[in-house]
């Protein structure tokens, strides 16, 4: 799996690197890729009739871009992480229920890894503290291999979520992992430090892939 750092980009060239590595990903001139990142300030929202959660798009104080992911509402900008997965879903069963659960997964073991009590909460997709929504996670697939992945809140400023609803749930309160640990953390810092947890638990979702096709294997011989 092949880590890249990229600092702060615009929403619109992270969008035209990925849809150029899904590509090469599925042409095999790749391996898995995980892209982390910042962006500058601006919304996106899934394919949808209801844009309700963008409250007033008119008079929003940053751009929205309609991207390919599923979903409501949500802010991209400076103080967050993002990780995009470009992976071959192929690899790791083609469940997509399965693989959302891997994502949280891996930022809840980061969050634990610095004292953060996270988990999920019942028929919400994403990682939360208690009632308080900490990561956003947003996929596409194209021919099974994945685009888009994760927003981490990372600083203790969380000013851009408040023109907008939140992934469309109202009142919701978002926190960050500088909120929760009582300490500011930079997004370089937090991206360095997640990197091990990815390959951990990628790592083992496909070692359990390959276990359950060879056992399935064994019995239709």
């Amino acid at each position: 799996m092949d880590f890249r750092w990229l600092g702060t980009i615009a929403y619109p060239d992270g969008l035209a690197l990925q849809n150029d590595l899904v590509e090469q990903r599925r042409a095999g001139l790749i391996g898995d890729t995980v892209l982390l990142l910042e962006h500058e300030p601006v919304y996106t929202i899934g394919r949808t009739r209801d844009r309700s959660s963008l409250r007033d798009p008119e008079n929003l104080p940053y751009p929205v871009f309609e991207t390919n992911r599923g979903g409501q509402a949500t802010f991209h900008g400076p103080g967050q992480l993002v990780g995009y997965f470009i992976v071959d879903l192929n690899e790791y069963g083609r469940d997509l229920h399965v693989y959302l659960r891997q994502i949280e997964s891996l930022l809840i073991d980061f969050a634990s890894g610095l004292g953060i009590d996270a988990g999920r909460r019942e028929g919400l997709t994403g990682v939360w503290v208690g009632s308080r929504k900490l990561a956003s996670i947003g996929v596409g697939v194209r021919k099974w291999v994945s685009m888009h992945g994760f927003g981490l809140n990372i600083s203790s400023d969380l000013s851009g979520y408040e023109a907008i609803t939140p992934c469309g749930i109202s009142d919701v309160t978002m926190t960050s992992l500088s909120t929760e640990s009582r300490r500011e953390i930079t997004v370089a810092e937090a991206a360095r430090a997640i990197e091990p947890v990815i390959r951990s638990v990628f790592a083992a979702a496909r070692k359990a892939h390959a276990t359950n096709r060879e056992l399935t294997g064994e019995l239709e011989a």
